[in-house]
């Protein structure tokens, strides 16, 4: 079925969320991936009790789910993984990895599900079927050869807790921490900023906080295509009433009106709900600088009302007992200059006061957010400020109130619970050298950046990928690509072929393993795991469906089958027990983990999820003063570099047909664009200065003066409802346009949200 289209359809979209259209994309998808009767009745069991975790975000799974507990996107990722293409020994006879760089991200991925375990012939440029136990002596022995620090074991995010704990071990074990994931290019500016405020590192709600808040402030992220599940419980906030504000550069249709598809009466009349009650189209980066505009009327009020003797503004008592830096914080604000801050924000005043107000009024208050606030150089500042909020009226560790940040892929939150992590701080040491008798490294391992830089400059000799798309998903995608073949050793683990398989190091293996949806057989019989929610709760997950091809292996099973081979004998630990068994790796996790995993076999299927705890839920602070922190930061603009004449402020974004680097298709519904990813939005007054035309190709280049040549070419200029000065073209292919070194400070996250560039017409 065509997708792309030489001559693509640009209309706006004037529908709901949700509602007929996202029926319509179902039925777009399912067939077209070829998925058979049994497959499709999986989708019955998607989110469920005793059912799979979905594959494709992190959020929330209710202990009383939906007939239907999936949304338009999960099911799409569920139709991905169960088609019934595949990609075969066959067809790599047939196709050079040359030749198959010219394949855009859908056309690989969409060609099918990979079978056989393969192996790169440089002779041929093709890849060429391997037996197993082959291609693990090879990586093991390649391994051996090297230092270990010069090795990198990378996740994708989609690896459950039981794979994750055994890569993050072997890792370790092995003599390196070079673990880097999927985080450290979205939510890092999180687990920095928040373990620095309040001392943990991952947000304090849950999902039944939604029924207990009565506002809601929702900074840069775009629910109707990453975390549809999420209009659910905003659907029912605003039906009782709670207030939704929203600060976000572009309209998105998810945050402003949506109709649930589960709903017949709704469904047949058409009926919508409106989410936002406000919606501040801030610029890209103008998020500190609003913040600091709500806190400086709160710090406003406040002073007025003590001087008056009314009732306070801000929660005094909780500020007192809880709180740490508050002064400092409060005199900044009342510093702040208006008129900074109206034009770093691009907010009227008129408008912070509008959301301030209802901020000033709420009794419990949600804090939701995701990469537009995270993806910038001032991310973790971000972060801080949006904690400054929430902290000045009390608005964390009690019901209804709390930082809410939306994670991206099905475990990335879970990954660094149990180990994957290159922080020292973050990683259980002592209680690894007590289980298994070893010294783990201490040395701070390599973040995602830090690998990129290594493999450029050749310090990096083998990269391990345990799933995702490294190459597509990071930075400087050029200067990358060309790097990768001075790798040693280049092992992918993966359920499809994506570009990254395409850049070959000195010796290089594709190892198809199971989907989570797939049944799992090992020597004990069909095995379960287990993954982390955005909300810190486990889930587990029973795959059923048969496997796409008998060759496969579970990820569990290929991590034993490396770690076998690669690491001397340990008596406290049995590869093959825990391979043959996975509960056997749950009470491992459990003995490491106890306060969190306490019970785990007993509890993983429990329900809406076993909660691991937040201690700043408890209103305990595990920070150096044992409170909560506030931040002054140190500018008002988040981008990280000053307005030039001529110079744009690009976001990258996902369409309504992709998740992360996966492209489900070319139809990005709420946006009106079908048939084509390459557009460039902008506002209607900056395509009338720049004297374009509506439908103009233009390209783009990236305004910061490292010697580097960036562009992307053949964009389509496509009016759209956008800030002045900012402009919007879709992840990944604007990567090229990010360079390496343009990345959030403390956390190193890709600054996707603000690249400085300028047009060419």
């Amino acid at each position: 079925m065509k997708q792309r289209d030489d001559a693509p359809e640009i209309e706006p979209f004037d529908g709901p969320a949700g509602g007929w259209g996202s029926v319509r994309s179902l039925a777009d998808i399912l067939p077209r991936e070829r998925v058979g009767p049994s497959a499709l009745a999986e989708l019955a069991r998607q989110n469920k009790p005793d059912g799979f975790a979905c594959v494709s975000c992190a959020w929330s799974k209710p202990a009383n789910p939906l007939p239907f507990e999936f949304c338009e996107e999960g099911a799409k990722a569920t139709a991905w993984e169960l088609t019934s293409h595949r990609t075969t020994p066959a067809f790599f006879k047939e196709h050079s990895l040359t030749d198959l760089r010219g394949w855009t991200d859908y056309e690989l991925e969409q060609h099918g599900r990979l079978t056989h375990p393969m192996k790169y012939d440089a002779a041929t440029d093709r890849y060429v079927a391997v037996e197993w136990d082959e291609a693990f002596d090879a990586i093991a022995a390649e391994l051996k050869q090297i230092n270990p620090k010069s090795a990198v074991f990378y996740a994708s995010g989609r690896a459950s807790l039981e794979a994750s704990y055994m890569y993050a071990l072997m890792a370790r074990l092995y003599g390196h921490q070079n673990l880097p994931d999927s985080s450290n290019m979205c939510h890092e500016s999180t687990s920095v900023g928040l373990k620095q405020a309040i001392g943990e590192a991952v947000g304090t709600t849950q999902l039944e906080d939604f029924e207990h808040c009565d506002a809601i402030l929702f900074f840069g992220q775009n629910v109707g295509s990453n975390a549809p599940r999420m209009l659910h419980p905003l659907r029912d906030a605003r039906k009782r009433g709670v207030e939704i504000i929203v600060f976000n550069p572009l309209r998105e249709r998810g945050l402003e009106r949506f109709t649930d598809p589960q709903n017949p009466r709704e469904m047949l009349t058409r009926d919508e709900t409106q989410i936002a009650t406000q919606y501040h189209q801030l610029r890209a980066g103008g998020d500190i600088a609003a913040i600091m505009g709500m806190a400086k009327f709160l710090v406003e009020w406040d002073d007025q009302a003590r001087a008056s003797g009314d009732t306070r503004i801000l929660d005094q008592a909780f500020l007192d007992q809880h709180c740490h830096g508050v002064d400092a914080f409060l005199d900044a604000t009342r510093a702040a200059d208006w008129s900074a801050i109206v034009r770093e924000s691009g907010l009227e005043k008129w408008a912070i006061e509008q959301a301030a107000r209802v901020y000033a009024r709420s009794k419990a208050v949600l804090g939701i957010y995701g990469m537009g606030l995270t993806q910038h150089v001032k991310g973790v500042d971000n972060v801080r400020m949006l904690v400054n909020l929430l902290l000045m009226r009390g608005n964390i560790g009690k019901p209804g109130a709390g930082p809410t940040p939306v994670r991206g892929h099905s475990n990335v939150q879970g990954q660094r619970t149990v180990g994957i992590t290159e922080k020292t701080e973050l990683a259980p040491v002592g209680k690894l050298k007590e289980l298994y008798n070893f010294d783990p490294p201490t040395e701070k391992g390599l973040d995602t950046i830090e690998t990129c830089r290594g493999i450029i400059d050749g310090s990096v000799q083998a990269f391990i990928g345990l799933g995702g798309n490294f190459l597509r998903a990071v930075a400087d995608t050029g200067p990358m690509e060309a790097a990768w073949g001075k790798l040693r050793l280049s092992v992918q683990i993966a359920t499809k072929l994506n570009r990254n398989h395409l850049f070959p190091g000195k010796v290089t293996y594709l190892l198809p393993c199971l989907g989570r949806i797939e049944r799992d057989e090992q020597a004990t019989g069909p095995q379960a795991v287990s993954t982390e929610d955005s909300t810190s709760c486990i889930h587990g997950s029973r795959g059923r469906v048969d496997p796409a091809s008998p060759h496969l292996m579970s990820e569990p099973a290929i991590i034993g089958a490396i770690a076998k081979r690669l690491l001397p004998p340990n008596p406290a630990i049995d590869w093959d027990a825990w391979v043959g068994d996975y509960s056997k790796v749950r009470d491992a996790i459990e003995a490491t983990y106890p306060e969190k995993f306490a019970d785990y076999n007993q509890r993983m299927f429990q329900p809406g999820g076993f909660w691991k705890g937040n201690k700043a839920a408890e209103r305990i602070w595990q920070t150096e003063t044992g409170k909560a922190e506030f931040h002054v930061p140190d500018s008002l603009n988040a981008a990280g570099f000053e307005d030039k004449s001529g110079r744009f402020r690009l976001m990258t974004l996902r369409s309504n047909d992709q998740f992360n680097t996966t492209i489900y298709g070319y139809h990005d519904r709420f946006r009106g664009v079908k048939g084509t990813r390459d557009v460039l939005f902008m506002n209607r007054e900056d395509i009338r200065e720049r004297g374009l035309a509506e439908g103009q190709r233009v390209g783009l280049t990236t305004d910061l003066a490292d010697g580097v040549d960036r562009r992307l070419d053949g964009l389509i200029v496509v009016p759209y409802d956008i800030p002045r000065g900012c402009l919007g073209a879709y992840y990944p292919e604007a990567n090229v346009l990010i360079p390496l070194e343009h990345h959030a400070e403390q956390s190193h996250v890709l600054a996707a949200k603000s690249v400085p560039v300028r047009l060419l017409s």
